[in-house]
């Protein structure tokens, strides 16, 4: 945050202390946003991100390492205590390392979802969205994404080159991968198109072991899958989370980084009642309620996305967990009776944070341990202000899921006054 023209104005690309000139996206009486396109006095701090595309997908790579952890830790310190009042045991932060011991800053991702553009010479090519605008900009391969993603989705373009599929028909890719260096991927188009399935079948490997090509709606710009044209190979993925197998399809949500997420559900473990039965609201695929299944009498996932419960039901019969385990489809705010005196409550909830009903069943029936898990530090800080008046924090940390990126991700323990 800098300011120009006598108002606050957030820019990418900028760091602390700098005078750069910024390329405004958006400029209102209040603020203005927008990303420096010319740095005229560098920070020490500052260096060369490693991709051309950094502003857009990894905007946090022109700093080094050691500025990312001051920053995030600053911003984390910030953030909980303007929007909750609240100072955290500790606001250390943790990264997944490799052999070396090394922070690993590149290669961590596990999902990439890729637009399509075309370089000024004409040729197509994979896309990401300019940051605050509504052009593509072309892009080779992503960094962040794990080697497999890059040797997948050019395995795809290469053969969406070879069949001349117009810009104009293509809408976007996911591809997906897990620690066994698995990929599934899902193209959609905006045209019903004919292929021979065998030239998909064939685009299959080892390692690349599903593939599935949608029609996409023009009407809508998501990537909304209308109707399934063709399925080759299989449409899930498997990855195993501290000792419980996973399955869950391209379009699920699943963490993006396996390593790190098995950090945070140690922590989690480490506050878990034996005794008491746990609700794991938010649950999505029960990546956090089937890894505790085994510590606790029972479980019960509460999620709202049917794909998800789906997912869920079936990694309970992966893990042979059906006696101990239940997927519950409803938004939470519609089963807070699952939530009593006589339990221990998991949160892992979207950006928004809890619903005001959730806080206020939690606070009338007084669960003894609240386990809040957040990738929104300002909404987490907001509910756990609520909840201050009958819970204080006994335990707390932050993790780099996604280094190179402004994201944190917040574990906060919550133990009954």
């Amino acid at each position: 945050m800098g300011y120009w023209d006598n108002k606050a104005a957030f820019v990418w690309n900028a760091l602390p202390g700098e005078e750069v000139e910024v390329d405004v996206t958006y400029n209102k009486k209040t603020h203005s946003e927008g990303t420096a396109i010319k740095i005229n006095n560098p920070s020490p701090d500052r260096i060369e991100p490693l991709e051309d595309h950094a502003s857009i997908c990894s905007a946090w790579s022109v700093m080094t390492l050691e500025a990312e952890q001051k920053w995030k830790e600053e911003t984390a310190r910030e953030v909980y205590d303007r929007m909750g009042g609240i100072t955290l045991p500790s606001y250390d932060m943790i990264w997944e390392t490799n052999k070396d011991g090394n922070k690993i800053t590149h290669g961590y991702r596990n999902k990439i979802e890729y637009s399509f553009g075309q370089h000024p010479d004409g040729r197509v090519s994979f896309a990401f969205f300019e940051r605050g605008k509504r052009n593509r900009r072309p892009i080779d391969q992503c960094l962040l994404a794990s080697k497999e993603i890059n040797e997948t989705a050019q395995t795809i373009f290469d053969w969406v080159i070879k069949r001349e599929i117009s810009l104009r028909s293509l809408k976007a890719l996911i591809v997906r991968s897990n620690k066994a260096g698995e990929t599934i991927a899902t193209l959609f188009i905006k045209d019903e198109m004919k292929f021979r399935e065998k030239e998909i079948q064939d685009l299959l490997s080892k390692s690349f072991i599903g593939f599935q090509i949608y029609y996409s709606t023009h009407k809508s710009p998501a990537s909304v899958p209308t109707k399934l044209l063709y399925s080759v190979g299989t449409d899930a993925i498997t990855e195993n989370l501290a000792g419980v197998t996973f399955s869950y399809g391209a379009l699920s949500f699943f963490q993006i980084c396996p390593p790190i997420f098995e950090r945070a559900l140690e922590d989690i473990r480490a506050h878990i009642d034996s005794s008491l039965p746990l609700v794991d609201f938010y649950a999505g695929v029960g990546s956090i309620g089937l890894t505790l299944a085994s510590s606790v009498p029972s479980v019960q996932l509460v999620e709202s996305n049917p794909e998800a419960v789906e997912n869920a039901e079936k990694n309970i019969r992966l893990n042979d967990l059906s006696d101990k385990v239940t997927a519950i489809l409803s938004p939470a705010e519609k089963v807070t009776e699952y939530i009593t005196e006589d339990c221990q409550v998991v949160v892992d909830p979207p950006r928004a944070g809890l619903h005001p009903d959730v806080v206020k069943r939690l606070l009338e029936v007084k669960p003894k341990r609240i386990i809040y898990l957040s990738c929104d530090l300002s909404t987490q800080a907001r509910d756990i202000k609520m909840l201050s008046e009958a819970y204080s924090i006994s335990f707390s940390r932050l993790y780099n899921f996604f280094p190179r990126t402004p994201h944190i991700e917040g574990l906060v323990v919550l133990e009954l006054v």
